[in-house]
């Protein structure tokens, strides 16, 4: 079932869907964001977040799946590998590292998506009758928000750079 043609299709995948998730990240992060906070007036600028957010979030959990899916499929094509659980070898250690890394990318993701983000749209959802308490709470889960993308990011670098690792021996 290893066949040249169907790891290599499976290579593809997990490259593409890298690529999109952390392309999408740091895109958010470095540069929809920050373009948003100076450009956009305060009024527009929350709605467009959170759309930009919310369709990201889609995109990134579809990405996560494929992900798994492909990376099992490729580990387990892989000589080196020896089992679940079986670190044999610095390309053992580094998945292992790496499947850690990518586990707390997933908690980070998980509480932007189904804790961070819908207090965000409850807040905003009675605009007109916004308390300054409201807008100060808005503003701290928006820096934290930003916070956890650029979490996400470093921890992405770090998923990047044990693969390298792995590749490598």
């Amino acid at each position: 079932m290893n066949s040249p043609y169907l790891l290599a299709v499976v290579y593809w995948l997990h490259m593409l869907a890298t690529v999109v998730w952390l392309g999408g990240l740091l895109s958010q992060t470095l540069l929809a964001l920050p373009a948003a906070r100076k450009v956009l007036p305060e009024g527009d600028r929350l709605p467009y977040m959170l759309e930009y957010s919310r369709r990201l979030q889609s995109l990134g959990w579809f990405c996560l799946a494929l992900l798994a899916l492909t990376g099992l499929f490729q580990m387990s094509a892989h000589p080196q590998y020896q089992g679940f659980l079986a670190v044999t070898s610095l390309w053992a250690w580094a998945l292992l590292v790496k499947h850690g890394l990518i586990l707390l990318m997933i908690l980070v993701n998980a509480w932007l998506s189904w804790g961070l983000l819908p207090e965000i749209r409850r807040l905003t959802g009675g605009r007109q009758n916004r308390r300054e308490d409201t807008a100060e709470r808005l503003q701290r889960l928006n820096t934290l928000e930003a916070r956890l993308l650029a979490a996400n990011l470093g921890l992405s670098v770090l998923v990047l750079a044990f693969t390298a690792l792995a590749r490598a021996s």
